[in-house]
């Protein structure tokens, strides 16, 4: 089973950015999106009803704000646009999939914003959604995380750590709360595989840096333990255009 995530940086720009032909050659069970900035009313029906998925939309209120979607080739048991924090699903940042024998979390995560104003939003977020997500592995459920997490974890994770020491995505406490959730007991797939450094997911469009890989690692696949046996790769699509994210990916072994 091939999961993909990708922040489109907008998913009607990106449609004219032969998206969908992508889409089919890639051709993943299930990809993930965020930051659409979209609500369905505003996309055609190629994008609503592409060939071969039925697809779920989270949107924010804020017109061409925010957003996320999952679009599925397995038919899910459920779909719910919250994780159960009603102040944090205004801005359409969560999917939450019930495949059956997983629950898989779409979230697209807040940014700490200019001059790192957010960055106390972003952390009650990052604190709610670990409540729930931990809620319902409670329950024994198997869980995957994806999305853009808007922070690097350690310091083989951008390109250049000691000058953004300072700069929200590198936060200590921002880094802190990464560290939290690895120690609740979830894998940082790429990590896990994949040692080496160098490896980024988002560039910065104004510097040109990805023509420098000049990079943060900041879009993840995270999965509870309990997967671990079935995770058989972990990839970062980095020659794939579009946006100023790169998506990014796992393969499992069998199917919900």
């Amino acid at each position: 089973m091939k999961l993909i995530s990708w922040n489109v940086n907008g998913i009607r720009a990106i449609e004219k950015k032969d998206f969908l032909d992508w889409v089919s050659k890639e051709s993943p069970d299930v990809l993930c999106l965020q930051e659409t900035k979209a609500h369905p009313d505003q996309l055609n029906d190629n994008l609503i009803n592409p060939d071969g998925y039925e697809t779920h939309w989270a949107a924010a209120e804020k017109k061409g704000y925010s957003g996320v979607s999952v679009f599925t080739r397995v038919k899910p048991v459920s779909v719910k646009t919250s994780f159960g924090a009603g102040e944090f699903d205004l801005e359409g940042r969560n999917l939450v999939v019930d495949y059956g024998d997983f629950v898989l979390f779409n979230i697209y995560f807040p940014n700490g914003g200019n001059q790192n104003k957010r960055v106390p939003f972003k952390m009650d977020f990052y604190e709610a959604f670990l409540k729930a997500v931990e809620a319902m592995r409670k329950k024994g459920r198997s869980i995957i995380i994806c999305g853009d997490v808007n922070t690097a974890h350690e310091e083989i994770d951008l390109s250049r750590p000691r000058e953004n020491s300072k700069n929200t995505g590198f936060l200590p406490e921002e880094r802190a709360w990464v560290t939290k959730l690895l120690g609740k007991g979830y894998v940082d797939t790429f990590r896990y595989l994949n040692p080496d450094p160098g490896h980024y997911s988002w560039w910065d469009y104004k510097t040109r840096a990805r023509e420098r890989n000049v990079g943060w690692r900041i879009d993840y696949f995270f999965i509870s333990l309990d997967l671990l046996p079935r995770l058989q790769s972990a990839f970062i699509l980095k020659d794939v255009m579009g946006s100023d994210h790169c998506p990014v990916g796992i393969e499992l072994k069998g199917t919900s």
